[in-house]
């Protein structure tokens, strides 16, 4: 703002410094005092602008760092499970490319939105008293500018929009594809793939150039708005010069100031590309924040989760539902016996996989209590509680870095000894010791560089190391050969001697080492007990029982 005012002040020193010098044959010297005043406004100028620029990257990169932190908390407080989830690649285009947009909003934008709001102002106060005519063709123009803009830039707006849901569709389907690429190879669609992937990038490249049309005619007509002003007041000030109306002084410094009246107008019509492009990306980091997360847990609870080495879990009448028109559970009563093994076991989409979720805290009932040796798991914190609790699914995760990192991802500060324990009673230490580094052999993203039997023996590792009462397994023998399934089931086994474990399996012997098996169909719990008792009493659980032998290779 003040680098505005200077303008006039500039503008004015300029036009009687060539006053003095054209009608008075002023001299270098009896104008040197007025070139001097003139040269330090040139240099405070450029040191205000510097500055203004300086500080606005400065703050709009604060609000960028504060705004990913805030998502990313989000989205961690939202867990792994909640309605409506879209694809991953959506989230991480709006965490990193919206937000990035968000910058040219503060840096541009909105600073050219306070100096239409004040410069031109002080504009207008200032030549009012020295020539009203040129004041209001100045004044009258300027709305029509705003107008015309603002007709322009609501459709800008919408084309903008449509731009970013399609670069969030671009996105997610990219990293769908990546993820997917040795399937798409195996399968020969790889060539398709990449065809579609074009396809979609045409109709982005297509919507982005209907976009900068819009803006690029915005300019236009910025640009011919403005030189039809300038134009007005230059002949009117011409001639008003040409008959003696004027003085000179006057009628050059409006001349000077004219443009400079416009040019915060042009320069606020300028940067709408980039409100339109803030709000755009606006509107995808607001979905980003309206996904509500199906875990209640009150965060505010710090009571103490005192649980001994026992934990006896029950579900009292216990419902879930995704949303409305999806219920997972319907009413589930069961009580889960300490350092015993309690597998479920069902159709896809039973409700197996629901109840693991609840039993890790990614989601709490709808309605129902699940009880921890007596008292209710909401009056624990969330954090307490998962401190209680390893988890192994079907698929472990391993991440970049060594294969040490991630066993003491489940206890930072483990010794050499607890490490090796660990890892010899989930029989991973030996070919781990054959590796050249041994534990610190550097593995890739999602454990790549080991088979997938290692992959699952080194996430039992860390499930061991935990040491925790509690042991949730997700199918942790799926598509493994014999051998490593062998392995797993051996360390299970030692897990079951000093742990309760709830496991989802498919595998009959991992059925069969369960102290309870549970067979649950459509959200509900038909019948409990061990493979042996159910066998002799159920007829779905032996037809279930044949199918899974027909489908695994027992």
């Amino acid at each position: 703002m003040l680098s505005g005012f200077l303008v006039i002040y500039q503008a004015w020193i300029l036009a009687s410094i060539l006053n003095s010098v054209i009608f008075k044959n002023a001299s270098l010297d009896e104008i040197k005092n007025e070139l001097l005043i003139l040269i330090v406004v040139f240099i405070f100028k450029a040191i205000l602008t510097l500055l203004s620029n300086t500080f606005a990257h400065k703050f709009a990169s604060n609000i960028k760092i504060k705004l990913r932190d805030n998502l990313l908390r989000h989205l961690q407080k939202v867990g792994p499970i909640y309605p409506n989830k879209k694809h991953s690649g959506s989230d991480v285009n709006t965490l990193i490319d919206a937000v990035e947009s968000i910058e040219k909003y503060y840096t541009l934008y909105m600073p050219s939105v306070v100096f239409v709001a004040v410069i031109p102002i002080a504009i207008l106060i200032v030549a009012f008293p020295i020539d009203w005519i040129s004041s209001l063709i100045l004044l009258v123009t300027a709305p029509v500018i705003v107008f015309f803009m603002i007709l322009i830039g609501k459709g800008a707006q919408k084309l903008n929009q449509k731009q970013w849901r399609q670069l969030s569709r671009l996105s997610s389907h990219f990293i769908d594809a990546l993820q997917g690429l040795p399937t798409l190879k195996i399968f020969n669609g790889a060539k398709k793939e990449a065809l579609i992937i074009k396809r979609l990038a045409n109709e982005y490249k297509d919507r982005t150039m209907s976009v900068l049309k819009v803006a690029f005619l915005s300019s236009l007509l910025l640009e011919f708005f403005s030189s039809v002003g300038i134009a007005m007041v230059a002949v009117t000030i011409g001639f008003r010069l040409m008959y003696g109306q004027m003085e000179f002084i006057d009628g050059m410094f409006l001349l000077l100031i004219a443009p400079e009246f416009y040019m915060y107008i042009r320069n606020m019509g300028s940067s709408y590309h980039a409100r339109m492009e803030g709000i755009g990306a606006a509107e995808q980091i607001l979905e980003l924040v309206e996904k509500k997360s199906l875990n209640n847990f009150d965060s505010t609870n710090k009571t103490k989760l005192e649980i001994g080495d026992t934990l006896e879990i029950e579900f009292r009448d216990v419902k879930f539902s995704y949303d409305k028109n999806q219920e997972a559970l319907k009413g589930i009563n069961l009580k889960i016996k300490p350092n015993q093994m309690t597998v479920f076991i069902g159709k896809s989409g039973s409700g197996k996989s629901t109840i693991a979720n609840l039993l890790l805290g990614f989601i709490t009932p709808t309605s129902g209590k699940i009880l921890i040796n007596g008292k209710s798991l909401s009056e624990f914190s969330l954090e307490e509680w998962r401190q209680k609790v390893a988890w192994m699914p079907q698929f472990a995760h391993l991440f970049k870095g060594t294969i040490k990192e991630n066993i003491k991802l489940a206890k930072q500060d483990a010794s050499e000894e607890e490490l090796k324990e660990a890892s010899k009673f989930a029989n991973c230490d030996e070919f781990i010791s054959r590796l050249p580094n041994g534990y610190d052999t550097l593995i890739g993203e999602k454990g790549s560089g080991l088979s997938g039997g290692q992959r699952q023996r080194v996430a039992l590792a860390r499930a061991f190391l935990k040491e925790v009462p509690l042991l949730v397994l997700d199918e942790p023998t799926a598509s493994l050969d014999k051998k490593s399934e062998e392995f797993i089931e051996a360390g299970i086994e030692k897990l079951k001697q000093s742990r309760t474990i709830v496991a989802i399996a498919h595998r009959l012997h991992t059925i069969k080492m369960a102290e309870q098996v549970v067979i649950i169909n459509d959200g509900k719990i038909l019948d409990s007990g061990s493979h042996s008792e159910l066998m002799k009493s159920n007829e779905f659980y032996k037809e279930l029982i044949k199918r899974y032998y027909e489908k695994f290779t027992i």
